[in-house]
């Protein structure tokens, strides 16, 4: 039974960490960290676990907390963690961080675009990029995970094949993506009001949103080169999940054939990536409270462009869910343990 605790419990991927451990079968939770909520019943912050979890949230100091479990999920802030985390901690347990903190090699990148000080780049060389169905091997080893942003698993897997196998002109990347309320965290903001989000949508973050030098990256990795994009996330009324809608150049000879031979290459034996029939697009309702993502194409003859479509759930597969899949991955569990459920309709 793997004991694990979790940094950052009261905020909506805590939450979602808390559910899916609690379902997994291989998992125990050993104490739920927040410094703001110390000492309150954890069924009191979340009545969705009203006689199903008996325990309190603690502040105890980090450093003393780690040695009783074998993984740590950190569901906080971008900067909490590389600010406290040591390679004393690291060798007690392994890290599973669902902040940007780890994420991305280039420190400097880091800082520009998070304006924050990185409180421990000498870690960073250490930690792999925890997207399940690209790094497994990497997975594996490793005892500091950076768990990818919601928007980036979303962009990054729906576009990964025909990057790597070189079926669309990099430079011409645009990535428009939708997402749900729940994205921007549980703690009080005008902005996310009911008020002001119902009947309403609207672009956020434009030229600027701190997913892009995460997506940059990862997709330069694939090409092999640098690879830039425009992102532009937007806020819709809904709870959960993501869409994005990519469209880029094709390159000369690619086809609609040889652009579902590279998702059937990279994805045709993955569980939780769902490649629907040509031109059929999908939905996030699809996907709701499930670790799938699902993934559709279309091209446009007309302008020589693909539109590549991914929906998934931003608290699943965009959060927790990916992180309790490398865990799985880490500990050498079936990876599908304790993320079988099937999305909610309606």
């Amino acid at each position: 039974m793997i004991k694990a605790g979790i940094v950052g419990a009261t905020g909506y991927a805590g939450n979602e960490l808390v559910r899916l451990l609690l379902g997994h079968g291989g998992a125990e939770i050993k104490w739920l960290y927040s410094r703001n909520s110390a000492g309150t019943p954890y069924k009191e912050i979340y009545k969705n676990f009203f006689q199903i979890i008996d325990m309190d949230c603690t502040d105890r100091d980090l450093s003393e907390l780690v040695s009783d479990v074998d993984v740590v999920f950190t569901a906080t802030p971008q900067g909490y963690l590389s600010t406290v985390l040591n390679r004393e901690m690291l060798n007690k347990a392994r890290f599973i961080d669902l902040s940007a903190d780890y994420r991305i090699k280039d420190i400097g990148v880091y800082e520009k675009w998070y304006h924050l000080s990185h409180g421990s780049p000498e870690l960073v060389k250490d930690a792999v990029y925890g997207l399940c169905e690209i790094n497994r091997e990497e997975i594996r080893k490793t005892r500091l995970l950076a768990n990818p942003g919601c928007f980036t698993t979303c962009a990054i897997l729906t576009a990964y094949p025909l990057v790597k196998e070189g079926l669309i002109e990099e430079k011409s990347i645009v990535i428009n993506a939708l997402s749900g309320v729940s994205g921007a965290g549980r703690s009080a903001k005008v902005q996310n009001l009911f008020c002001e989000v119902n009947e309403n949508a609207k672009a956020y973050g434009v030229t600027t949103h701190r997913h892009t030098p995460e997506i940059e990256e990862q997709l330069s990795i694939a090409a092999g080169k640098d690879v830039m994009v425009n992102f532009t996330p937007h806020l819709v009324p809904m709870q959960r999940g993501i869409l994005s809608t990519i469209s880029a150049d094709l390159k000369a000879g690619t086809t609609e054939d040889a652009i579902s031979a590279a998702y059937e290459k990279y994805y045709g034996k993955e569980q939780f990536i769902r490649l629907l029939p040509y031109g059929e697009c999908p939905e996030t309702r699809h996907t709701e409270g499930s670790n799938f993502v699902d993934i559709g194409f279309k091209v446009d003859s007309r302008t020589g462009r693909a539109i590549l479509m991914g929906a998934l759930d931003n608290l699943v597969k965009g959060a927790a869910g990916q992180a309790v899949q490398n865990m799985n991955i880490m500990f050498s569990l079936p990876e599908s343990q304790g993320l079988t459920a099937i999305p909610m309709v309606p």
